[in-house]
């Protein structure tokens, strides 16, 4: 088992790079990002923060523990995002949710909690494959790394040594 500094530090790295990449697609190939993969993207920047601060920090087992299940948290967020975004892009056509205002609207005129629901509900554009790399849309890819992180996580906790006295 790899010591929990070089886990978050992986995890920062993969977090980073992949929030790199999807500001890459965005601003230089010009795909917009969906309120979905907006939420994703808050996963995925919560996560990388934890794990650059677990990083620096370096703590001993209990709040290596503390910050993988905090990070844990915030990956099934990501992993809940996700997969309901690659549900909605697995319906038929005629069952995707219609297309609405978009997510800046919906954050001026409405409550934190509708947005949320609304964001969870997803729309159509949700549905949009833009983009695919070996066959996985971006939020198949996002869920597929969202899972890693958790299991990586999940190890950090749940395997990591006990000192020895």
């Amino acid at each position: 088992m790899p010591r929990p500094r070089i886990v978050f530090l992986a995890i920062f790295c993969i977090g980073a790079g992949l929030l790199g990449f999807g500001y890459y697609l965005q601003y230089m190939k010009g795909l917009e990002p969906c309120p979905l993969c907006v939420f994703q993207r808050v996963c995925f920047m919560l996560l990388a923060a934890t794990a650059v601060i677990a990083t620096l920090h370096n703590p001993a087992m209990l709040g290596a523990r503390l910050y993988a299940a905090l990070a844990s948290m915030f990956a099934i967020g990501g992993v809940v995002f996700a997969g309901r975004q690659v549900w909605l892009q697995h319906l038929p056509a005629d069952k995707v949710p219609a297309c609405g205002f978009g997510l800046d609207h919906w954050l001026e005129t409405l409550p934190l909690v509708e947005v949320m629901k609304k964001v969870f509900r997803g729309t159509g554009e949700c549905a949009n494959v833009d983009w695919t790399f070996l066959s996985l849309s971006i939020a198949e890819w996002s869920l597929l790394w969202f899972v890693l992180i958790l299991m990586a996580c999940l190890l950090v906790v749940l395997i990591h040594p006990q000192p020895k006295r």
